[in-house]
Order: structure tokens, then C-alpha cells, then sequence
């Protein structure tokens, strides 16, 4: 007879097969009795022994306390017997698939929604980081915009000129000269308006077609030397400081006159200059008229068709440092560093007036498109407002909190703004009306050397001794090119043609930019020395240019 021990060990290795002894059922929590060895369900067996206190097998004394739990795992049921038929089978797999199907359906659900989920959150991240990058570039531009906007408190007010009375001209021919400066009246800043307004309504209604004359860029890049003229200036004190051209049709507004640095000027006139003496300030004149400019306080004109000097005029104690042809009159302006601007008749050959509107010397010149006006810059750090027509100086400012020499000046085509360089690396732009500064573009390295706005009134060309060209748009007031040119080539003069399509460079030698592009279109490097000016003829026909080797050149097909 086995031990109880032994049948247990034996029945809890088939933990499955061990029937209830009472009720013939596989119990769910087996127990043991160490008084007849058999297996009972507990909760069966605890209310027989409540109610008896016998082993139900013998009627032996029992009580719960002997009572032996056995460990097995839960035994799985089997399936009823009903089960095993083959209906049976198919029905129990019908239910399975429809469980499964209905598993995967409700899997799907949750994967889609999962995935619309996942997409609305991408495209809240996506959406974030447009707002970041945006505000960001915002930032940035604020941050631009601060350090290029001059605030409105350190602007700096007209400085007046010391009064004086105006000397009549004498009977000897003796200039007059004015040095009082009376103030922009109303009627003057209204008059800029107009002219501003009639200049704005024609860019917009040629848009940004060019004339069908302009010489084509491939064309440009065949250009030769034609001419060259030498000994236009005293071989003493020689070189030609600077350069420009009589416009071609007083019809045409030229803007972005550059100044020039001579201390001799020669205008150069085809055969209309034989009628020109004859005719009233209110003629054409057309590009063979060119005014260079050198170091021996003379101003001549030239022919450059007759190949003959026309006129000299004198009368400069120092080299003339700009000068500019009068689009309508036979008028031409100059500047030195005598502190003086001089305006001349060309066909009196004569000095008409001199304009004292600086204490120092004069870095440039700029003619007002209504043809009425001069700007002029100067190294006593002030930039002067004259009347042509009667030599005042009508305002006269600087900025104090700056304290440094301008270099060069330059009128907008429309002649509301206009922009100086200075000696410390900066360029300035200004309002005219307001007689305040505006807006400065720093990133030169060195002292501004020229500045030239295009026709088209969103870009501007500004060169330095940094050996660099930038481009500014004035729409952002940022620069968006810099031309990096030769290690210590030396910007002297910047120039965009009338259509605002070409940008010349001279200095060191001379370069022809097509813009927007900013590819170079041609080089020259026949001069001995520095260029110091050059200027594009009608729809860039030709190009011209002056040197410190004293020769005038010219270059076409």
C-alpha cells in the first residue's frame, strides 16, 4: 500500500487527471487527506469536515488543519464532448475567424487614427518651424534695421553758415561770389516733389523694359580701344583726376553724374559746337561733348569727333577735384580743394559765380535732376544744398556725432534722397526735405571712394579702398553683392549706364558688370596709371575713361 506521501507525488504528476473524489470533477484548488489519500476540492471538503469532522471516504477524524494543498498549475478544461463534432469544429472556427477579423478591424481603426494622429502632429512641427525660421529672419532684419537706422533723436539739424553779403559781379568779368545760405523755402521743397513725382510716374511706364539701342551685352564684351588723347593737361602737374560727358538729348534726365578730380577740365564738342556759341542756355548737345579733368587748376573743353580742344577755363588756386556738364545750358560746374565750386559759361568761357559753401576741400558734386541744384560734399564733414541760378547756399548740414571727412556724394534719380561716403568706412543716405540722415550702410574697411545709384532707384554702387564693390538695395537697406576685386586694387570712380543695365568700374584698370547677374562683361588695362573716371555714352554706344598717364580713351566696336 503506498504511503501518503507516494500518492500524492503520484497524483500531483497528472495534475490534470486527478478527479474530485466526491464530486468526479477536476478540482480547482486540490487538497490532500493524509487519512484515506485522497484528493478533494477544498472548499467541498472544508464544509463536509464543518459539518462532520470525518474523512468522507472512511469516516477517520479529519480536520481542515491536516488538510495538504497541492501546487499545480491551472488545469485547462476540455472542450465538452458536443464539441468534437464536425459542425461543432466549424462553428468554433467560424467564431474564431469572426474574432480575428473583428481583432484586425478594430487594429485598423486604431493604425488610422494613429497615423491622422501622427500627420496633424507633423504638420503642427512643420507649422512651428516656419513660425521660428520666420521669426527669426524677422528678428534678424529688426536687428539689421536697428543698427542701419540712425534713430531720430541723434539726427542732427541744419548747422547755418556764417552770413555774408554777396559781391556783386564787377565790370572786369569778376565771378560773384555767395556764400549765404537762406533756407529751403516751400516753394523749393514742393518744387523737388514735382520733379520727383514726374520721375517716378516715367520709371514705372518703361518698367523694366531696356531701349532697343542698347548695346547688347555680347556686343559690349567685342569693345576695343578707338581713341586715346594725351597731353590734355600740363605735363608739369600731370594726370586726369576725373571725367564726364555732355548728355545726349536735353529731353533725357541724366542722374548719377559722378564727380570727377581734376585741376584742369576740357570739354570736348563735335560740330555742334560751332552753333552752340551762338545759342541760348536751352540747346542739345550730344556725348562727343566730354569733360575731363587734371591737376593744373584748368578746365578745358574738348571735341573728341574734331579731336580739339575748345575752351580752357581758369581760375582754380588748386587742382579741380569734380566737375559736371549742365544737361540743358552751357553750363559747367566744378569742385576743388580750394574750397570753392566754381560754375562756368561755356560759351562766354568765363567763371559766372563761385559758390563758398565749404571751409575745406570739396570731395564732390551732383547735379539735382531738375537741373537746378548742386550737391556738394566736402572734408569740413559737410554736404551743401546750392541754387544754381543765383550761387546760394540754400542748407548746409552735418553729423556732429559723427566728426568725420565725406568723401564723395551722390543724388538719387529722383532727387528726394541722396548718399555720402565717408572717411571712416560708412555710407550715409539722406533726406533731402528733412535734411536728416536716414539710413547708413556699414561693411566697407577702409574710406569710401565713389558712389553711383543706378536708374532704376533700387540699387546703389558703392566703392572703397578695402579693394571691394558692394551693391546696396535701398527697398531693404541691406547689401545683397560685393564684388571682391585684386588684393589692393583701388576703386576711383563707379558708373551705371543710363538703362541702369551696365556697371563700369575703374581704378586700377577698367571693368564693365552686367547687373543683376554681376558677371563681368569686359577688362581694359590700357592705361599706365589709375583710372579715374570713366562714363558710358548713349545706350552705352561707347566707353570713355581718364587717367593719371594723362590720356582721355575711348573704346567701341
Amino acid at each position: 500500500m503506498l504511503s501518503s506521501h507516494e500518492t500524492i507525488a503520484n497524483n500531483c504528476m497528472y495534475p490534470l487527471m486527478l478527479p474530485h473524489s466526491v464530486s468526479n470533477e477536476v478540482p480547482e484548488h486540490p487538497c490532500v487527506s493524509p487519512v484515506s489519500n485522497q484528493v478533494f476540492e477544498r472548499r467541498l471538503i472544508e464544509k463536509f469536515i464543518a459539518e462532520n469532522g470525518v474523512d468522507p471516504m472512511n469516516s477517520q477524524p479529519l480536520s481542515e488543519e491536516q488538510l495538504i494543498d497541492i501546487k499545480v498549475s491551472h488545469p485547462i478544461r476540455p472542450k465538452a464532448p458536443s464539441s468534437t463534432s464536425i459542425p461543432a469544429i466549424l462553428k468554433a472556427l467560424q467564431d474564431e475567424w469572426d474574432a480575428v477579423m473583428l481583432h484586425s478591424f478594430t487594429l485598423r481603426q486604431q493604425l488610422q487614427t494613429t497615423r491622422q494622429e501622427l500627420s496633424h502632429a507633423l504638420y503642427q512641427h512643420d507649422a512651428a518651424c516656419r513660425v521660428i525660421a520666420r521669426l527669426t529672419k524677422e528678428v534678424t532684419a529688426a536687428r539689421e534695421a536697428l543698427a542701419t537706422l540712425k534713430p531720430q533723436a541723434g539726427l542732427v539739424a541744419p548747422q547755418a553758415m556764417p552770413a555774408s553779403q554777396p559781391a556783386a559781379g564787377g565790370a572786369g568779368g569778376e565771378p560773384m561770389e555767395v556764400s549765404e545760405q537762406v533756407g529751403m523755402t516751400p516753394e523749393i521743397i514742393q518744387k523737388l516733389q514735382d520733379k520727383a513725382t514726374v520721375l517716378t510716374t516715367e520709371r514705372k511706364k518703361r518698367g523694366k523694359t531696356v531701349p532697343e539701342e542698347l548695346v547688347r551685352a555680347e556686343d559690349l564684351s567685342k569693345y576695343r580701344q578707338v581713341a586715346s588723347h594725351a597731353g590734355l593737361h600740363s605735363a608739369s602737374v600731370p594726370g586726369i583726376l576725373c571725367m564726364d560727358l555732355c548728355p545726349s538729348d536735353t529731353n533725357k534726365v541724366l542722374t548719377g553724374k559722378h564727380p570727377c578730380f581734376f585741376k584742369n577740365l576740357f570739354i570736348f564738342s563735335p560740330s555742334l559746337f560751332l552753333a552752340y556759341l551762338n545759342r541760348t542756355t536751352n540747346q542739345m548737345y550730344d556725348d562727343s561733348l566730354v569733360l575731363p579733368g587734371g591737376a593744373d587748376k584748368n578746365v578745358v573743353v574738348f571735341d573728341k569727333k574734331e579731336e580739339q580742344i575748345i575752351a580752357t577755363l581758369k581760375g582754380h588756386t588748386k587742382k579741380v577735384t569734380s566737375v559736371i556738364y549742365h544737361p540743358s545750358q552751357s553750363v559747367v560746374f566744378s569742385a576743388s580743394p580750394d574750397s570753392t565750386i566754381r560754375v562756368w559759361s561755356v560759351t562766354g568761357g568765363n567763371c559766372i559765380q563761385v559758390v563758398r559753401a565749404h571751409e575745406a576741400s570739396v570731395t564732390g558734386l551732383s547735379l539735382h535732376a531738375t537741373g537746378d541744384y548742386l550737391l556738394s560734399s566736402s572734408e569740413d564733414q559737410y554736404w551743401a544744398f546750392s541754387d544754381i541760378q543765383t550761387g546760394q547756399v540754400l542748407t548746409k548740414v552735418t553729423d556732429e556725432a559723427a566728426g568725420v571727412a565725406l568723401t564723395c556724394a551722390q543724388f538719387h534719380p529722383d532727387g528726394l534722397i541722396f548718399g555720402t561716403g565717408t572717411a571712416d568706412s560708412q555710407i550715409k543716405i539722406w533726406d533731402l526735405k528733412e535734411r536728416t540722415n536716414v539710413a547708413n550702410f556699414p561693411g566697407h574697411s577702409g574710406p569710401v571712394t565713389s558712389i553711383a545709384f543706378s536708374e532704376n532707384g533700387y540699387y546703389l554702387a558703392t566703392g572703397a579702398q578695402d579693394s571691394s564693390v558692394k551693391l546696396w538695395d535701398l527697398r531693404k537697406l541691406k547689401n545683397f553683392k560685393t564684388i571682391a576685386l585684386d588684393n589692393n586694387y583701388e576703386v576711383k570712380s563707379l558708373v551705371f549706364d543710363q538703362s541702369g543695365t551696365y556697371l563700369a568700374v575703374g581704378g586700377s584698370d577698367i571693368r564693365v558688370y552686367i547687373c543683376k547677374q554681376w558677371s563681368e562683361v569686359l577688362n581694359f588695362s590700357d592705361h599706365s596709371g589709375l583710372v579715374t573716371g570713366v562714363a558710358f555714352g548713349d545706350n552705352a554706344q561707347f566707353l570713355s575713361s581718364a587717367g593719371m598717364d594723362r590720356s582721355l580713351k575711348f573704346y567701341s566696336l
